[in-house]
């Protein structure tokens, strides 16, 4: 769902459109497909916008973005040069044998704008195929492509199939970064004008910026990242007596003004985007790694959420001002563990002072995670970390689990993000995280895959309770980890929505996104809505919520595609060291098995070599959670997979 289809339906200002929609709002206003009511312009009723669905027949499908409306058909010769997955405007036509129908009007945005084509040898001649979908086609570039090495990489404008960019060849491991961020729409490199704007900011809180904010320089804030980390969104002070939680986030929006070449590329990216050798930040490093990041030793702008505590640790009071701090010291999350663990060695005064209330406000979001956990869910959840050598080859992999610094961190942030949440009716009026409790038949499924491997559990009345049933009938079996995988598989995906229905995973009533203004668009669109709030500008509060919906749709639609960068990335390392192996033999445990159909073959998760990576089984003979060995038989890079052949169960 695009902002611009959302905007079609709930009506917008000429003013809320970008400046490519704009260009949508001048087609739609010629072929007389909008109205203008109240000041707003919407599609006149015989009008729909959606997804354009193309089945195998050539016949299209408008998904309706509402369920009080009814899919329309479109036949193929109504279709114009929409393609699958395109966003159209199309007008309601006489109904045909009794079905709904429509004719495409308008194409609002192509679904595939770029996209990449590999030359390779097929009886004896060269050929291209788009690596998303491996059909091939004839490109168009300025010298012959077919000149150009087998395995190498085109750029190609999807809509007239002209080479943009030779990037590479397929087997240079640096490619990968390029394809990645080409298949998903991510950037490295900021416009010009972005630059310069950050670099016409001041490196340093200037006097005159204090004004009206509230001074906090004198408490002893410190913040808690990994060791790798530039920008640092967070930082975090505990009054032991009063039992107060100060957590200050970095205040991107004091310095990301409204339509400026900045806030325009930073919603054009919506999230920062992390590769293992590099990140693709959400703001030019001139802002996110100097100003606005809540560095040690100096002076800082920072948006502060104060959460007053009861005796039993739950909030009474919180509230949401400007301020001013000055950070005492950066820890990275190795420090703390070590200091919590009493391995710290030679403090220095500083961290002496530190630690005088680090020691307290671990005990207190200990006594927070456990009250939490009666609502909300504790998975044991693996992130994979992949080390590159200079060649951009896989180098190594971790398997990194929640440490106890994480966990004083998470249950800080959770808590100003729910009291910011807190704010807000969630009848339209804030951008909410929210997550979907999972359907019954996921759940039912689930079990039934559990009972063939000997974990019986019945399914309860109450969701909650069955998940928690299955996570004790695991934990005696010894496979907490892996069954917490399936559970998580079996959840909706959490996104973002002006309309709250909570956050079941988390088991919160009202959840938001505030802590991370830095790498989440998201989190700056809240904080510019409780600063309207907070000033009582209702002509903000205005303009923010007219177009709520929209930017939570798109915010969404880019987390998943930040996302989806970093796994494609992460399996084209994968696939090139099993190409490096083929025909070696590791250790495996298969962690997925089609119930429903057997020929479907079988996932596993090597437990050796490249840890974590995943293997596709033609055939197998074992069970779910079985550990195996296997022999990598093929692997290919273009469109990343790795086949593997099982050799025998391993006996424990």
């Amino acid at each position: 769902m695009t902002p611009y289809a959302i905007q079609l339906t709930r009506g917008y200002k000429l003013n809320d459109l970008d400046e490519s929609d704009k260009i949508n709002h001048k087609n739609l206003l010629e072929i007389g497909a909008l109205e203008e009511v109240d000041s707003l312009y919407r599609l006149k009723s015989i009008y729909r916008a959606g997804e354009i669905y193309i089945s195998s027949e050539g016949k299209g499908f408008l998904e309706s973005l509402f369920k009080e409306q009814k899919d329309l058909l479109i036949e193929a010769k109504d279709l114009g040069d929409a393609k699958h997955g395109d966003f159209v405007v199309a007008k309601r036509v006489i109904a045909r044998r009794g079905r709904p129908s429509a004719k495409v009007v308008a194409i609002i945005k192509h679904s595939v704008l770029t996209t990449i084509y590999i030359s390779k040898k097929v009886d004896g001649t060269i050929k291209f195929f788009d690596i998303r979908t491996m059909l091939d086609a004839d490109i168009k570039a300025k010298d012959d492509p077919k000149i150009y090495k087998e395995g190498t990489l085109f750029k190609v404008n999807a809509l007239t199939n002209e080479v943009v960019e030779i990037m590479g060849h397929i087997d240079d491991p640096k490619v990968d970064e390029k394809i990645s961020l080409t298949l998903f729409n991510r950037f490295d490199e900021f416009p010009s004008e972005a630059i310069e704007e950050a670099k016409s900011v001041p490196n340093s809180v200037k006097r005159s910026e204090l004004e009206g904010r509230v001074d906090l320089r004198d408490l002893s804030f410190c913040t808690i990242d990994p060791v790798t980390a530039k920008d640092f969104d967070d930082a975090i002070y505990w009054d032991i007596e009063k039992r107060i939680l100060y957590v200050a986030i970095a205040d991107v929006s004091n310095y990301v003004p409204y339509f400026s070449d900045i806030d325009k590329e930073a919603i054009k990216r919506g999230f920062t985007t992390y590769l293992p050798h590099k990140s693709f930040p959400m703001l030019p490093r001139e802002l996110s790694e100097n100003i606005c990041s809540l560095k040690p030793q100096v002076d800082r702008l920072a948006f502060v959420s104060k959460i007053e505590l009861d005796e039993s640790y739950k909030p009474i009071k919180s509230e949401f001002f400007e301020a001013v701090i000055h950070s005492k010291r950066r820890f990275n999350y190795d420090e703390i563990d070590r200091f919590l663990d009493n391995r710290y060695e030679n403090p220095t005064d500083i961290e002496k002072e530190l630690f005088k209330w680090l020691t307290p406000l671990f005990k207190a979001t200990r006594v927070i995670k456990k009250e939490r956990l009666k609502r909300g869910y504790d998975f044991r959840s693996e992130e994979i970390k992949l080390t590159l050598d200079s060649e951009h080859k896989l180098k190594e992999t971790l398997i990194e689990t929640g440490t106890p610094s994480h966990s004083l961190i998470e249950e800080c942030m959770l808590l100003a993000n729910q009291e910011a949440a807190k704010r807000f009716s969630g009848d339209g009026d804030a951008i909410f995280r929210v997550h979907d409790a999972p359907k019954e038949e996921k759940i039912a499924k689930l079990v039934g895959e559990l009972a063939l491997i000997g974990i019986f559990v019945e399914p309860k009345d109450d969701v909650k309770e069955t998940i928690e049933e299955i996570q004790k009938e695991a934990k005696k079996v010894g496979l907490e980890s892996e069954v917490d995988e399936l559970i998580i598989k079996s959840m909706k995906q959490a996104s973002y929505s002006p309309f709250n229905i909570g956050h079941f995973g988390l088991g919160f009533d009202y959840y938001s996104h505030f802590t991370s203004p830095i790498r989440r668009y998201s989190d700056l669109i809240l904080h510019r809505l409780i600063k309207a709030q907070l000033r009582g500008d209702s002509e903000e509060i205005e303009y923010l919520l007219r177009n709520i919906e929209p930017l939570s749709a798109r915010v969404s639609e880019l987390e998943r595609e930040a996302t989806k960068c970093e796994w494609d990335f992460r399996d084209r390392k994968f696939a090139r060291w099993a190409r490096d192996n083929i025909g070696k033999i590791f250790k495996a445990e298969i962690v997925e098995i089609d119930i429903e159909d057997s020929n479907k073959g079988a996932k596993a998760k090597l437990l050796d070599g490249a840890r974590g990576a995943t293997v596709n089984l033609k055939s197998y003979n074992s069970n779910l959670f079985d550990k195996i060995e296997i022999e990598i038989s093929e692997a290919t890079i273009d469109k990343p997979d790795i086949m593997a052949i099982e050799k025998g169960k391993i006996e424990e």
